[in-house]
């Protein structure tokens, strides 16, 4: 059949995109009431996307005082008690208040319901309240910082954080409130997902974000509850003195870990799940290309998301554990670096022969390989027992991590938030301003992380306040890396800030993409459709011509 008796087919679409006849969603209402009260899925999302560009800052500024007072091996400009409380502030910050909501909250909130074509999530109820609680952990938290903050570090390890005079138990029940937040979200992903996909748009013709989110949906719904258990005996222990990790009193502290690692290992991946779900949409919008294997992809999210409950092991190599024991932990470790080579050799094999568009989340998709395969490679490393106990509790650790983790998560952010700018606010950002922070951020970020990776492979532990001069350059060098890292996130915040005001009417659809949040116009309006669309074809058949893949998911 011809391309022109195809056309002549296909039922006429307004080329505004589905709903560009009602008011936006910025414009249907315009009350404080109606943004406070809404149960609309995407001004929930914006609520919590304004949240965590706020705690992004804060952990950001408690780095800064970190970095800053490490410039010199002993005091420059804060004590050794408060030198503690504020790694501890920034870990939990980022970690419980920026990292872990992020990309669900504010791009799975926005994003989810469009590309399923259903008009909101399944309980939008439990969504707005979803919102409402994670605010609460965070006023507990910052209560507890205020009340004299915590000085355990983000791990709270026991037997320390029972007995720490700070305010351990008011963090541990932020946190606790926090993953009430989360349950309540992922729940709602996984109903709407089976429940209020559109008519024809089947399991493997889904967005691949969609997969990712599903994914890290399930894991929050099985691991949550075990760190919400053990910070509450945690909490318990430290208030009422009940001993339950003190050995003192016939306690474990080593059962502590094993609960808080259960949790946390599968935490990284509640992080980098959806973080390869933006991947994953940003790849094949710029190359204009397919996945080289769509299976692959949303396979290894599921493989990576059930392996990772059996891993925890490895970060307790020097706990006591059996050489059996080890043996195993390190090898399901390593399996897991098998689901992620898989996406990333089917990611670069994805720009073979692709249509390569450098603008600006492009860029942070680079610069996110790079990270991920550098910090992927020493995660194998510290799998390994023997290389793991030479480099246990030094900065080697803190830089495997933060590459990982952070350079993950903060990457794939960014490439969301200038990816989905468009469709969330119907403006254009300046691209050359773009293009340039995000070199900003990437060598910023590298300077700040590489020589860490030095510092602890020559020793020097992390969380000490002082050190030997030796090590001092590098720590200069890192502290440089980190205010340029911390120049380069204000100035995106600004030129998206611009952007929202005078930036560039965007159009419906303006990379050309085809997944299908793009059928409606930028930005949506109130309902997404006035009927639920029927879908055609898969998100990434970037063979059609733009009007001819948009006809085959007919919506208005």
């Amino acid at each position: 059949m011809s391309e022109a008796t195809i056309d002549a087919d296909l039922p006429a679409v307004d080329p505004r995109g589905a709903g560009a006849e009602e008011p936006d969603y910025l414009r249907a209402e315009t009350s404080v009431r109606s943004w406070l009260l809404t149960k609309d899925h995407k001004r929930i999302a914006i609520m919590f996307y304004a949240s965590v560009i706020v705690f992004l800052m804060l952990g950001g500024l408690f780095a800064l005082i970190l970095r800053t007072e490490l410039l010199t091996p002993e005091k420059t400009i804060i004590d050794a008690n408060t030198y503690n409380q504020m790694f501890t502030l920034h870990g939990v910050t980022m970690v419980w208040l920026f990292m872990i909501p992020a990309i669900p909250g504010a791009f799975g909130n926005f994003v989810l319901p469009l590309m399923l074509g259903a008009k909101d999530l399944a309980f939008p109820r439990i969504n707005l309240a979803s919102y409402y609680v994670y605010a609460l952990s965070a006023i507990i938290m910052l209560t507890a910082m205020l009340a004299g903050g915590a000085d355990t570090g983000w791990t709270f390890y026991v037997p320390y954080s029972s007995t720490s005079p700070t305010a351990v138990s008011w963090m541990g029940v932020g946190i606790f409130v926090n993953g009430v937040s989360s349950i309540m979200t992922a729940l709602n992903f996984i109903v709407t997902t089976h429940t209020l996909r559109a008519k024809g748009l089947s399991w493997h013709r889904m967005p691949l974000f969609i997969w990712s989110i599903y994914g890290t949906s399930v894991i929050i719904l099985f691991a949550t509850p075990v760190l919400g258990m053990s910070l509450t005996l945690v909490a318990l222990d430290h208030s009422f003195g009940l001993g339950i990790f003190d050995p003192r009193y016939g306690g474990d502290p080593v059962l502590f870990q094993h609960l808080f690692w259960f949790y946390s290992h599968p935490a990284v991946y509640i992080m980098m799940l959806p973080a390869f779900g933006v991947i994953s949409e940003v790849v094949c919008s710029f190359s204009h290309n397919p996945p080289a294997s769509y299976r692959a992809i949303a396979y290894s999210s599921l493989g990576i998301a059930f392996v990772g409950f059996f891993t925890w092991g490895h970060h307790m190599f020097v706990a006591g554990m059996s050489e059996f024991d080890a043996g195993i932990f390190g090898a399901l470790s390593m399996f897991v670096a098998i689901f992620s080579a898989i996406k990333v050799f089917t990611w670069v094999a994805t720009l073979r022969g692709g249509s390569i568009s450098f603008a600006t989340p492009m860029l942070y998709f680079l610069w996110f390989l790079f990270l991920f395969v550098f910090g992927g490679m020493t995660g194998v490393a510290v799998a390994t027992q023997s290389l793991d106990v030479h480099w246990h509790d030094t900065y080697f650790v803190v830089a495997h991590f933060h590459f990982i983790m952070v350079g993950g998560t903060l990457t794939s952010f960014l490439a969301a938030a200038h990816y989905w700018f468009p469709k969330m606010f119907g403006k254009l950002y300046d691209e050359r301003v773009g293009l340039l922070t995000s070199v900003a951020v990437f060598i910023g970020f590298v300077f700040t992380f590489l020589p860490q990776f030095l510092l602890g492979n020559a020793g020097m532990p992390r969380r000490y306040y002082s050190y030997p001069e030796q090590y001092q350059w590098l720590n200069v060098l890192s502290t440089g890396g980190a205010w340029l890292l911390g120049a380069g996130l204000l100035l995106t915040l600004a030129n998206l800030v611009i952007a929202l005001k005078w930036g560039r009417q965007a159009g419906p659809n303006p990379w050309g993409s085809r997944s299908f949040e793009w059928i409606t116009a930028s930005p949506p309006s109130k309902h997404n459709f006035e009927s639920t669309p029927l879908v055609e074809r898969s998100a990434y058949e970037y063979d059609l011509p733009e009007e001819v893949a948009r006809a085959r998911v007919p919506a208005r």
